[in-house]
């Protein structure tokens, strides 16, 4: 498992701090710093501010998911393998009524939270409502298990599939 060292530890946590985030083209990452690189490679995609990170473990790849706030208060998830600094998803948040997410979706969210709980038991922490670059729709459920682990579980709006379920290895921001 992924294990963050004190020193990166207070790094980031003025990395978020900072209240000029959205300044960034000021960035300037160094070759060995991925947090910096997939931070401006997030907001190269969609412009705003950074409000979390979280650092989750997808089988052997380790992906930082930016959730970013857009100037016109839209919201953003955008993943970027933490290795080669490329951006490898985006997906926008909306609310749970918004009419693009209640036109694709055909399986309730309490269905939808039932199937990741039946595959990931624990407390559901949080529920977001993605719209997906493909056009779809989905829950993404973070669930915290009995032995204090989280597990972001994302089922499919329209099929009530579970699309992913990875570990979060740490988050620095709001929830």
């Amino acid at each position: 498992m992924f294990r963050l060292t004190m020193g990166a530890t207070l790094i980031a946590a003025a990395f978020f701090a900072n209240t000029a985030m959205a300044d960034h083209a000021n960035l300037k990452p160094k070759a060995y710093d991925s947090l910096g690189k997939c931070a401006k490679a997030a907001l190269a995609k969609h412009d705003g501010t950074i409000v979390k990170v979280e650092f989750k473990n997808e089988g052997k790849l380790g992906v930082y998911e930016f959730d970013i706030e857009s100037a016109d208060g839209t919201a953003w998830d955008i993943e970027c393998d933490a290795k080669t600094s490329k951006v490898i998803e985006i997906e926008q948040e909306v609310k749970a009524d918004d009419a693009k997410f209640k036109a694709i979706a055909k399986v309730s969210e309490a269905d939808a939270k039932a199937t990741a709980l039946a595959a990931h038991a624990g407390t559901v922490t949080e529920t977001e409502y993605e719209l997906e670059s493909d056009g779809k729709a989905s829950y993404e459920f973070d669930i915290k298990a009995a032995d204090g682990k989280e597990i972001k579980v994302e089922v499919d709006a329209a099929t009530g599939k579970i699309v992913e379920a990875n570990e979060e290895a740490y988050q620095i921001g709001k929830e």
